[in-house]
């Protein structure tokens, strides 16, 4: 029994006892946790002690000296954000080298590479850098021309951020990487002007682009009707000479064409469809009443 009991209040002992040791601990600065991507600026009297941005467990009074028992009581603790950051700004003012009033939307990203500086040389960093990045980029991307602000985006990123980093890295900033993603016009009427160019531009382009599509089938139609017509042309002059070289081989037998040439007369006399008197042949004991008579009667 006695060694449950003492298993119990040895369990208990810790449980509480654990706890309330680190806390005293922390709070006389023995020693302090830093986290990830975070760091700690220790202050006493309004001088810095020191600075500890390594993440783990670090042992107040050997880096700082016994200074640090006095920290929880007289000084104060700063804990800074290294994480990195990013953020954008919307529509800057910035005119062209032909006057045309434009937007710039910037991107960048920041994080804090001097937790003193950052804390003690500027009262508000982020906005300093914010306005500073806007500055930069009406300083160094107005009078550009238009085409090379709607084109060379990499080239104006790079001027922003070389402007921007010598006075970034003095408040404790870091300047990251920094885009121009978006160029884009700010007056609205020069807005609808080149909406209205733009459309009777494709208009143009549309109506010459049919009306070379109506010249090509014309002058495929006007091609194909040329050969027909001398295809035509020329199996008609081929039939004269078809049928020229018929009749010669006729012609080469008198009986034969004079044949041909009855049997042709005969027909066309059928096809007419003229009225035809057959008249009997001529005697000679008969005169010509006869004939006339037989016709008659027909």
């Amino acid at each position: 029994m006695s060694f449950f009991v003492s298993a119990i209040v040895g369990f208990f002992a810790f449980l509480i006892g654990v706890p309330v040791a680190l806390s005293l601990a922390r709070a006389f600065g023995l020693y302090a946790v830093i986290e990830e991507r975070k760091a700690r600026v220790f202050t006493l009297f309004g001088e810095v002690l020191g600075t500890i941005n390594e993440p783990g467990l670090h042992f107040l009074w050997a880096r700082l000296g016994v200074k640090a028992a006095l920290i929880p009581l007289f000084g104060k603790v700063h804990t800074v954000d290294l994480r990195l950051d990013q953020e954008y700004l919307r529509s800057q003012a910035v005119n062209s080298e032909e006057g045309a009033p434009m937007g710039i939307g910037i991107w960048y990203e920041m994080f804090v590479n001097d937790p003193v500086a950052y804390l003690f040389k500027n009262a508000d960093p982020r906005g300093s850098l914010r306005a500073n990045v806007s500055n930069a980029a009406v300083r160094t991307l107005s009078n550009m021309k238009l085409g090379d602000m709607l084109e060379t985006r990499h080239v104006m990123s790079q001027a922003v951020r070389n402007e921007v980093t010598p006075r970034s890295v003095e408040w404790g900033y870091q300047l990251g990487s920094v885009y121009i993603r978006k160029v884009h016009f700010r007056d609205g009427q020069m807005i609808r002007q080149i909406e209205e160019k733009v459309v009777n531009r494709l208009r143009q382009v549309t109506s010459a682009i049919h009306q070379d599509g109506a010249n090509q089938v014309n002058i495929i139609k006007s091609s194909a009707d040329s050969k027909a017509a001398a295809e035509f042309a020329r199996a008609a002059a081929q039939r004269p000479l078809i049928v020229g070289t018929a009749l010669q081989q006729i012609s080469a037998d008198r009986e034969v064409m004079e044949s041909m040439f009855e049997l042709l007369e005969t027909q066309k006399l059928l096809e007419s469809g003229a009225p035809v008197t057959l008249l009997p042949e001529k005697s000679a004991n008969a005169g010509l009443l006869m004939p006339l008579l037989a016709a008659q009667n027909k």
